[in-house]
């Protein structure tokens, strides 16, 4: 169980991930978070703003062209992953009881995500936790047409890349002391999430109501 729970907490810190685990992991995990449903409580945002700060710092030896063609790739891959699996097992989704890494509650936010952006939503929703995951699901589900997902899956995935290691990177270059308040960093991003998260928990709590 101990070993278990180290395992979570190592997904958990972004710090710790690009130390050991480098490209290759950093790579997977955005992968993972982007499309496959159980990967949704993984680190999005400060994950990608964090190996772009250890990229200008020379902390991660990579180049800037590399992570970003890594992440980029990852994040479109991922969620076409996703819409297969929305478009292939959708009915069964649909009809699956709640579990610890599945609750209908994402797809119902999800799918008010759509109904206010249309599909655009597949580029805002790459900036919100939890529905950058579900979101290519959806999609899937309404089978959306592949062209025209794979289009805004290509934008919305270039844009998060761009401005988040983009943004990291800039700032470990500009800034390189940045480096050693990793947590403000972390705790910043957290801050952004949470209370992206609970605005959309009580936006829709107050749709649902009225």
């Amino acid at each position: 169980m101990d070993a278990i729970l180290d395992f979570f907490r190592y997904l958990l810190n972004s710090e710790e991930i690009i130390r050991t685990g480098g490209l290759v992991v950093v790579t997977l995990i955005v992968f993972i978070e982007n499309g496959v449903i159980f990967g949704f409580f993984l680190p999005g945002d400060y994950l990608l703003f964090l190996a772009g700060v250890f990229a200008g710092t020379k902390a991660l030896a990579v180049s800037l062209g590399l992570l970003l063609a890594c992440i980029f790739g990852a994040a479109v891959l991922g969620a076409l992953l996703g819409y297969g699996t929305g478009y292939f097992f959708g009915v069964k989704l649909q009809n699956r009881p709640d579990s610890l890494f599945f609750k209908q509650k994402y797809i119902e936010n999800t799918r008010k995500t759509f109904e206010r952006y249309g599909s655009q939503a597949l580029i805002v929703a790459r900036f919100l936790p939890v529905v950058r995951t579900f979101a290519p699901l959806l999609a899937g589900i309404i089978h959306m047409n592949l062209a025209r997902f794979m289009a805004y899956n290509v934008i919305g995935g270039a844009l998060w890349t761009v401005v988040l290691v983009g943004g990291g990177y800039y700032f470990g270059v500009q800034f390189p002391w940045i480096i050693n308040y990793v947590h403000w960093i972390i705790l910043f991003f957290l801050g952004i999430t949470t209370f992206t998260v609970i605005r959309g928990y009580l936006n829709a709590r107050n749709e649902s109501a009225s």
